[in-house]
C-alpha cells in the first residue's frame, strides 16, 4: 500500500512539475525557443520579423505613441499613424504571438498607402511595449481592443469607421473582441490564419510538438493558468464568441498551415455571422497567406470591407 501511494505522488509531482513547465513555456512571457527552427513555420515574412524590409516606410511615417490602461491595471501601448487625407477610416491590427506592433508594418502600409486608413498598431499585453506577464492568446486581450476601439472613437468622432484586423494570435483576438458589445462604428473584422480556441490550439500543439496526451496536462496547464493569469483555456473560445458577433468578418487561411491547422477556420466560418466570406491560400503555410498571393489578398480584403466602410 505505502508502495502504491509513493508511486501516486511521484506521479502527481511529475504531472505538476510538467504544468508548471508547459505554463513558463506557452503562456508566461519568457523566450520561446520552440518557434525556432520550427518546421511549421519554415518559412520567415513579416509575420516573424518586426519590419520585414519597410523599416524606412515605418520611419518616415513617424507614428504617434499612444497608451491605455487596462481593466486589471497594465499600461498598454500602441502607434498610431494618420493617413495622407483626413479620413474617418481606421483599422487596427492585430499581431501574433511572441510578436509586437511592428511586425505588422506590410499590413499597415497597404491600408495606409493604398486604402487610405488611419492605422493603430497596438502592443498585445505582455508584448513589446506594452506591460503584463503572461500572454492570453487573445481573450484578455479582446477587452483591451474594445478600450482600443474606444480611443479611436475618441480620437476620431462618433462618425468614425473601424476595422479590426488580426494574424495568427491577432487573427483570434479580433474573433474574440467581435464577440463582445462593440459600438456600431466597427463596420468588419478580417482575421488571417486564427485558432478555433485556446484549449484546442494548445491541444493540437500537446499532441503534434511533445507526442504527448492531453489529459490530464492541458487540464492541469489550464488550472495554473486560471490561477496566474484569471482565466482557463476553456473559456477562451473563439467560436463561442463570433456566435454572439453582428460585425461582418472575412476569414482567411493558409491552405497548408500546419501550426494551427486549417480544418479550424471551416468550423470558425460555420459559426459565424451570415455576413461573412472564406478565403484559402493554396500552399501557404502559417501567417503566410498575404505572402504567397498579395495580389489576391489585398484584393480579396479591399472588396470585403469595402462592402461595409
Amino acid at each position: 500500500m505505502l508502495l502504491i501511494a509513493a508511486l501516486v505522488a511521484v506521479i502527481f509531482l511529475i504531472l505538476v512539475s510538467a504544468s508548471f513547465y508547459f505554463y513558463r513555456v506557452a503562456i508566461a512571457c519568457t523566450y520561446k525557443s520552440f518557434l525556432n527552427n520550427n518546421p511549421d513555420l519554415a518559412v520567415t515574412t513579416s509575420v516573424e520579423n518586426p519590419l520585414s524590409g519597410n523599416e524606412n516606410w515605418w520611419i518616415e511615417q513617424a507614428p504617434a505613441e499612444w497608451s491605455i490602461t487596462s481593466n486589471d491595471g497594465l499600461k498598454l501601448h500602441a502607434y498610431y499613424m494618420a493617413a495622407d487625407q483626413p479620413t474617418d477610416k481606421t483599422v487596427i491590427l492585430a499581431h501574433g504571438y511572441a510578436g509586437q506592433a511592428m511586425q505588422m508594418g506590410n499590413l499597415a502600409q497597404m491600408y495606409r498607402d493604398t486604402l487610405g486608413f488611419n492605422v493603430l498598431l497596438p502592443d498585445a499585453r505582455g508584448h513589446g511595449r506594452s506591460e503584463g506577464h503572461y500572454i492570453g492568446f487573445g481573450w484578455p486581450e479582446r477587452k483591451d481592443y474594445v478600450q482600443w476601439i474606444n480611443k479611436v472613437i475618441d480620437h476620431s468622432g462618433e462618425q468614425s469607421k473601424i476595422v479590426l484586423h488580426g494574424v495568427s494570435m491577432g487573427g483570434t483576438t479580433v474573433m474574440m473582441t467581435s464577440g463582445e458589445a462593440l459600438p456600431s462604428n466597427v463596420k468588419a473584422i478580417v482575421e488571417d490564419c486564427g485558432y478555433s480556441s485556446v484549449k484546442d490550439q494548445l491541444a493540437y500543439q500537446l499532441r503534434r510538438m511533445y507526442r504527448l496526451p492531453v489529459f490530464p496536462l492541458l487540464h492541469l496547464t489550464s488550472l495554473l493558468t486560471k490561477l496566474r493569469a484569471g482565466y482557463f483555456f476553456g473559456d477562451a473560445s473563439a467560436i463561442d464568441q463570433i456566435q454572439k458577433s453582428k460585425t461582418p468578418m472575412l476569414f482567411i487561411h493558409g491552405g497548408a498551415d500546419l501550426f494551427v491547422p486549417s480544418e479550424m477556420v471551416y468550423e470558425l466560418f460555420k459559426h459565424a455571422p451570415s455576413a461573412k466570406h472564406l478565403l484559402i491560400v493554396p500552399g501557404a503555410g502559417h501567417g503566410l497567406a498575404r505572402h504567397s498571393d498579395p495580389v489576391r489578398y489585398d484584393r480579396e480584403v479591399a472588396q470585403f470591407i469595402g462592402e461595409y466602410v
